[in-house]
């Protein structure tokens, strides 16, 4: 039976509770080209087939759009894509990306995501990080055309300071609010995520699952492969690795209980938030992708719930890339 549905947004799409992050196709967990492209088609049936009908990607993964795009084809108007924009490679390889929301490079890169994911229009529309050199006015502003020219239905912001978020919403309703948010990261729960709910903004979790470490599927850091970016994140450090490991075994606890997966738990911590908490795991499985579907069916208990918002991770989330990469703040509007 299909997973039930959650709308994003005070009149934004409706899609099915758990979603599908297609970052995985951009190969960041160290697999192979074959691995990332081959079996789209196939996630995407298994998806359709669970009721997953959020797929989320982004101009900055690869081959993602593109992988997409031939994937959809023939069943577009029975999932709701979104797409991000706004991160910059670097220069060079050892060069840190930089954000760019200049009113030009909004309509530049929506272009682009059109014609590579094949469609006339994107549900929704992301700016992926907020440039600290561009007012948001001016960045909602250039997406606004969008939507009054019928190329973009839905706007989204990620990684948004308060601020950023009640000022962007000012100027055109945010249908939905990316964010890193799992029993690992909890950085939304202070601010943010009750400012979305008193403007009516979705929130659409990103690595949900920590990462895949909540999964209970890695055990060493020998599991991850040498290419495996991974290695250089502050929470999977030598260091660190053992404590945080240490504070999955709550997570696997509970679902021995429930007879599921310590995924599905995570999962479902996140949907017992609020009605419109709507998470996107990545996998290149098809079964994974089932299983984390599955993750809506289960019901936690208001112990199990409070048990699981009493873990935290150590080291820090992220490497520091620059300034404004989680902040999320820009400059006033010139009078």
């Amino acid at each position: 039976m299909p997973i039930p549905q959650r709308t994003l947004g005070t009149n934004g799409p409706v899609v099915g509770a758990v979603g599908f992050g297609a970052m995985s196709f951009a190969r960041p967990y160290g697999q192979t080209e074959r691995d990332a492209a081959g079996g789209a088609g196939e996630l995407l049936d298994r998806a359709l087939e669970a009721g997953v009908t959020l797929i989320d990607t982004a101009d900055i993964y690869g081959p993602s759009e593109e992988v997409i795009g031939k994937a959809v084809a023939g069943r577009r108007e029975r999932l709701v894509l979104a797409t991000k924009f706004g991160i910059v490679r670097g220069i060079s390889a050892d060069a840190p990306p930089v954000i760019n929301g200049r009113p030009e490079y909004v309509r530049e890169r929506a272009e682009r995501s059109l014609a590579r994911l094949g469609t006339d229009h994107i549900d929704l529309y992301y700016q992926h990080r907020i440039d600290p050199d561009v007012p948001i006015e001016e960045t909602i502003g250039a997406m606004a055309e969008l939507v009054a020219e019928g190329k973009v239905r839905h706007l989204g912001l990620s990684e948004a300071a308060p601020d950023t978020i009640r000022r962007a919403h000012a100027v055109h309703p945010i249908a939905a609010l990316q964010m890193e948010w799992s029993l690992w990261t909890r950085d939304i729960e202070a601010e943010i995520f009750p400012l979305c709910r008193e403007l009516g903004i979705a929130v659409v979790p990103y690595s949900p699952l920590g990462r895949g470490m909540l999964t209970g599927r890695i055990t060493s850091r020998d599991d991850l492969p040498e290419n495996d970016y991974r290695r250089g994140m502050p929470r999977f450090a030598q260091e660190v690795f053992d404590a945080n490991l240490a504070a999955v075994e709550l997570v696997r606890e509970i679902a021995t209980a429930h007879e599921v997966t310590s995924g599905q738990v995570a999962l479902a911590w996140l949907l017992a938030k609020a009605p419109d908490v709507v998470p996107i795991p990545g996998t290149l499985r098809p079964e994974r992708l089932a299983e984390n579907a599955g993750a809506a069916d289960v019901t936690l208990t208001a112990d199990e719930i409070a048990r699981l918002d009493s873990t935290s991770a150590h080291g820090a989330r992220e490497s520091e890339l620059g300034h404004n990469w989680s902040e999320g703040v820009t400059p006033a509007r010139s009078a």
